[in-house]
C-alpha cells in the first residue's frame, strides 16, 4: 500500500477487526482494507500464523485470542480499546467444514466443532456491540453458506450452524435498528450476511464487497443478505 495514496473509500480511517482472519480470505480482506485506508486488526488463535501474516502484510495489527472464550474476548476488546480506540467494523471469518455420510454421519463431535463458529460470533458481536452502535459507520458482517437455503443430509450439522449464525446476525441487525429508533436518530450501524457456496476463488469478491459496505447508508444494508458468486 502506498501510504501517500489518496482514497475515496469511506472505510478510510475506520478500525476494523477480522475475527479468525488468518485464512486466505482474511489475508485478502486485510490487504483490501489497508489499501482503502482502514486500520486492520486480525484476530486468531495460532501465534505462528499471526506472526507470518504480520510479516506478510505490513501495517496489519495482530491479536491472539481464543474467540470461543468469553472472558478472553472481553480482554481482547479492552486491549484493542487501550491501543487503538473504538472499533468501527467486524468481519466474522471463524468457520470450518465437517460433513458427509448422510444424516447418520452427522456426529455430535462434528456438531461441537462446527458450533465454535457460532460461539465465537456470539462473543465477538456482544463484546463490540456498543462500539458498532456508537460508530458513525459501524458494520458487522458474517460469511454464511448457500447450504442454509438448500441443506443436504450430509451437511446437516454445517447448515444448522450457518442458519443459527444468520439468525443471530439478523437479531444483531434488529438491535442496531432499535437502538437508533429509541435514540431518535438515523441508523449508523448495519449487520450484513454474505452467502457463498464456497470461499475458494471468492476471496477478492468478499474483500471488495466488505470494503464497499462503508459506501452505502446503514439503513440500506442492515439485515441484508448478499450472495457472492464468481464474477461478483
Amino acid at each position: 500500500m502506498d501510504a501517500d495514496a489518496e482514497t475515496d473509500e469511506l472505510v478510510s480511517g475506520r478500525l476494523v477487526v477480522l475475527a479468525g482472519g488468518t485464512s486466505a480470505a482474511g489475508r485478502t480482506c486485510a490487504r483490501a482494507l489497508l489499501d482503502a485506508g482502514a486500520r486492520v486488526v486480525v484476530v486468531g488463535s495460532d501465534g505462528e500464523r499471526l506472526a507470518a501474516l504480520e510479516d506478510e502484510i505490513p501495517g496489519t495489527i495482530v491479536e491472539r485470542c481464543d474467540l470461543t472464550d468469553e472472558s478472553a474476548v472481553t480482554d481482547l476488546r479492552g486491549r484493542v480499546h487501550a491501543r487503538l480506540g473504538a472499533v468501527d467494523g467486524v468481519l466474522h471469518l471463524v468457520g470450518g467444514w465437517r460433513g458427509g455420510g448422510g444424516l447418520a454421519g452427522q456426529s455430535d463431535d462434528d456438531f461441537v466443532f462446527l458450533s465454535r463458529s457460532l460461539t465465537a460470533l456470539r462473543h465477538v458481536s456482544r463484546a463490540f456491540d456498543d462500539d458498532l452502535r456508537a460508530s458513525p459507520a459501524g458494520r458487522l458482517a458474517i460469511v454464511s453458506s448457500t447450504a442454509v437455503t438448500r441443506p443436504l443430509a450430509g451437511g446437516a450439522n454445517y447448515a444448522a450452524i450457518k442458519a443459527a449464525s444468520e439468525a443471530w446476525t439478523r437479531a444483531v441487525a434488529q438491535g442496531y435498528a432499535k437502538a437508533a429508533r429509541d435514540d431518535g436518530r438515523d441508523p449508523t450501524a448495519a449487520a450484513v450476511i454474505f452467502r457463498v457456496r464456497g470461499l475458494d476463488g471468492l476471496e477478492g469478491a468478499l474483500a471488495s464487497s466488505f470494503v464497499g459496505l462503508w459506501d452505502d447508508d446503514a439503513d440500506a444494508l442492515n439485515d441484508v443478505v448478499i450472495e457472492l458468486t464468481t464474477g461478483s
